[in-house]
């Protein structure tokens, strides 16, 4: 098969299959020839072709009759048309049924090589997609973990081993890597899974209390406890506790953490009788542990039991090569909550400046980058103006124009401005600021712009503003 791609003719005429043969390949493309729709069904069965080129009008099955049939063994096959009764029914026929584009007799043998290249660019998109979302279906649907790294397949890999275990597992990570969903990955791999998961946050809950959620308390064990409560622990017996941002640990509660991972029990405050539980420790921090105990204000002995498995998340910028799945990902997350219809196809220049960001906040960072993309795009793909503005590089960002109003204005690369365009994005932000200071509400919009109701709404729609219960503006 040759690398340029396979191509199906499918024509009645036979000089008109010999004179796309000959243009085709002359341009290094592999042609097969039918001259039917049945044949060219046949054909398609045998092997899936880069692009199909047939004719709309032929005897028997016709062009379009063959197109459906073609579509139903291959989704994603990319068919172009050809019709010497180019009218704009045979065109919206032809794309309604799934064609991907429409070609008039007489034709020039450079626009049937132009098209035949888009035709092709798109099936290797295509195959690129489902290539990488066959990759990574194994971790995407059980522990909805995305990446296409290699860095990320080792850690999954250790992830998939420590799981069948019970020892205590320490996971250390710039904020924003993830770290709680891979110690949900453990605890969704593991025998534990139909058990608790129990996630504490030990830098948001007061070091007074800490200890009470942690182990329990039995009723007036201190002023304000009316009645007796369960730890954490206990209510996650059987299962996996978490607990993120372990380095804010005061020294006491590393004392009683330290006893319970040596003994598996505890002993509610105010009480007497210990209670034993069957429960798994996964720690995380994005503060460096050892620099705390030579400072003295960590323990190594709970070091060393937290730490019995050590995983080390990279940070966004060492692992590159998952932000593209990761941006389509999040893409596809925002746009079915703002019922949208975003690409997930990301031009170059756009994938340039995601991937040269270093994002300090990592992929968290890049879920908040993406929302807004999707949320403010004006069509149906995220263009530059859709970044903010210093995540672009000097190039990128001569490009745009910030006034004394601070309103950011977006400049073609031949430096002119187009006044309606220009208009519209103004229209848009406003009424966009109006919605965020009213929470969503319409009417409360529409009298802060001193429209009426109506005619704020035919915006919206006109617009395709997204109708959020609130709105975050960058």
């Amino acid at each position: 098969m040759s690398r340029k791609g396979s191509i199906l003719v499918v024509d009645d005429e036979e000089i008109m299959r010999d004179v796309l043969e000959t243009i085709l390949s002359g341009a290094g493309y592999k042609v097969d020839l039918a001259k039917t729709g049945e044949e060219a069904i046949k054909a398609y069965e045998k092997k899936p072709y880069d692009v199909v080129l047939m004719d709309v009008s032929m005897p028997g099955m016709g062009g379009l009759a063959a197109l459906e049939e073609i579509l139903k063994l291959d989704e994603e096959a990319v068919v172009l048309m050809i019709t010497a009764y180019a009218t704009f029914d045979t065109a919206i026929a032809a794309w309604e049924k799934g064609a991907t584009g429409v070609i008039r007799k007489p034709f020039q043998n450079e626009q049937i090589l132009n098209i035949v290249s888009r035709g092709i660019k798109k099936r290797r998109y295509e195959e690129e997609r489902r290539t990488l979302r066959q990759a990574m279906s194994r971790f995407v649907n059980r522990n909805r973990i995305i990446y296409r790294s290699a860095v990320m397949e080792n850690i999954l890999q250790l992830v998939e081993r420590v799981a069948q275990a019970k020892s205590t597992v320490l996971i250390t990570g710039e904020s924003g890597t993830g770290k709680e969903l891979i110690a949900r990955a453990i605890h969704e791999s593991s025998p534990r899974a139909d058990k608790p998961f129990v996630a504490v946050n030990c830098s948001n809950i007061p070091s007074e209390l800490l200890e009470s959620e942690l182990f329990g308390h039995t009723k007036g064990a201190f002023t304000g406890a009316v009645s007796a409560k369960k730890g954490l622990f206990e209510v996650a017996d059987g299962g996996t506790v978490f607990l993120d941002e372990i380095g804010d640990l005061k020294p006491e509660t590393q004392v009683r953490l330290l006893r319970f991972l040596q003994e598996r029990e505890f002993t509610p405050l105010g009480d007497t009788r210990p209670v034993k539980v069957d429960v798994r420790v996964i720690a995380a921090t994005n503060t460096d542990l050892k620099e705390l105990i030579r400072n003295g204000n960590f323990r190594e002995d709970l070091y060393y039991r937290l730490a019995v498995v050590p995983i080390e998340l990279p940070p966004l910028r060492e692992r590159k090569e998952d932000i593209l799945p990761l941006a389509q990902h999040f893409i596809r997350k925002y746009n079915k909550e703002n019922n949208r219809n975003i690409s997930e196809h990301l031009a170059p220049e756009v994938l340039d400046a995601l991937e040269a960001y270093d994002y300090p906040g990592n992929v968290r960072e890049l879920e908040n980058i993406i929302e807004r993309a999707v949320v403010i795009a004006q069509t149906d793909e995220i263009t530059l103006d859709c970044l903010p503005v210093d995540l672009l590089s000097p190039d990128q960002n001569k490009n745009f124009k910030t006034d004394k109003n601070n309103i950011v204005y977006y400049f073609s690369s031949s430096g002119q401005i187009n006044f309606y365009e220009e208009v519209k994005n103004f229209e848009i932000s406003l009424i966009t600021q109006a919605l965020e200071k009213t929470g969503g509400n319409q009417s409360h919009a529409a009298r802060l712009l001193g429209l009426n109701t109506t005619t704020l709404n035919s915006k919206i729609q006109t617009y395709k503003i997204p109708k959020k219960k609130s709105f975050e503006m960058w």
